[in-house]
This record gives C-alpha cells, sequence and structure tokens, in this order.
C-alpha cells in the first residue's frame, strides 16, 4: 500500500463533511477494474468505473458501472434522452475532466456533466470509485455518492451481467 495522500476528490468530500474511506495501492498500467477489487478484498460488484461519452447532440455524460460491466450504450443514451452515445477518445479524456484514464472519478471533474450510476449500487451499503487518480480508491454510500455528483440511476449494464 502507499502513503496516503489527498486527492481532489477527497478535497471535495471533506469540503462537504461526507464521509469516505480512501485506499490507495500499487498501480500497475495493465491492471482491470477486477483485478483491483481483488486487491481491496472487495466483491467487483461494489467496485465501479467511471466511463465518459458524447451524445449526438455533442453533450458529454458520465455514467458509472460496475467494473466488470459493460456499458450498454442504448440504455445509457435512453438513461439521458440521447439518440446515442459514444466512448470519448482517451485523449479526450484529461482535458476534458481533469482526469487520466485509469484515474478518472464522478466527483472532482473540471465541470460537472450529467451522471448516471448503474442501479445496482443501491444495493450495496458502500461502493468503491476512483479518488482521481491512478492507484487511489474511495469508499463511501452510494446516497453520498448520487448527492456530491448530483447522479441519477439507472439500468446501463448489458443484459448478460445484470443477471
Amino acid at each position: 500500500m502507499k502513503k496516503e495522500e489527498k486527492t481532489n476528490v477527497m478535497r471535495v468530500l471533506d469540503g462537504k463533511k461526507i464521509a469516505y474511506e480512501s485506499h490507495a495501492y500499487e498501480p500497475d498500467a495493465t491492471m482491470s477494474g477486477a483485478e483491483i477489487a481483488g486487491i481491496l478484498g472487495e466483491d467487483p460488484k461494489k467496485v465501479f468505473k467511471t466511463l465518459v461519452t458524447q451524445g449526438k447532440s455533442g453533450a458529454y455524460f458520465v455514467f458509472v458501472v460496475p467494473v466488470e460491466a459493460e456499458l450498454d450504450l442504448k440504455k445509457a443514451a435512453k438513461a439521458c434522452g440521447e439518440k446515442a452515445v459514444a466512448m470519448i477518445k482517451q485523449k479526450e479524456l484529461l482535458p476534458l475532466t481533469g482526469y487520466v484514464h485509469g484515474g478518472c472519478s464522478p466527483i472532482g471533474m473540471k465541470k460537472a456533466f450529467p451522471t448516471f450510476v448503474h442501479e445496482t449500487a443501491k444495493d450495496y451499503e458502500k461502493m468503491f470509485v476512483s479518488a482521481g487518480k491512478v492507484g487511489f480508491q474511495i469508499e463511501l454510500a452510494p446516497a453520498d455518492l448520487l448527492k456530491v455528483a448530483n447522479c441519477k440511476t439507472a439500468d446501463l449494464v448489458s443484459e448478460a451481467e445484470n443477471a
């Protein structure tokens, strides 16, 4: 484990007096979300990744789904009221959000984008999302994430993973 350091996400949560626990690990560029869940000793269904998309209208949308799940782009488009959405290119992530690939968090982006969390988050007392830096995760109550990142919940993943 790495020495704890405060990320922007942690500062946002501290400023809003939202309880969270931070977890640090030694990152590896090839690590999958499931491997990160394993390092944390957590069920991958409770560890979520943050994905950024652009709708047909040109607007950006953020989706937070379990790390092993696949974002269903049709369900995502329906959730945000777009005809279609597509993943943004990796090189667009940092200038748009302020975060790098693997360290993108729904909390504390440069600009607030409409954000949707997969509905299974509500099934857990605590969930994990990136703390805004590769090698750092935060654990918090789903209701707190919904509040701080102004999220809505929706069914966002492919059927096979919903089972």
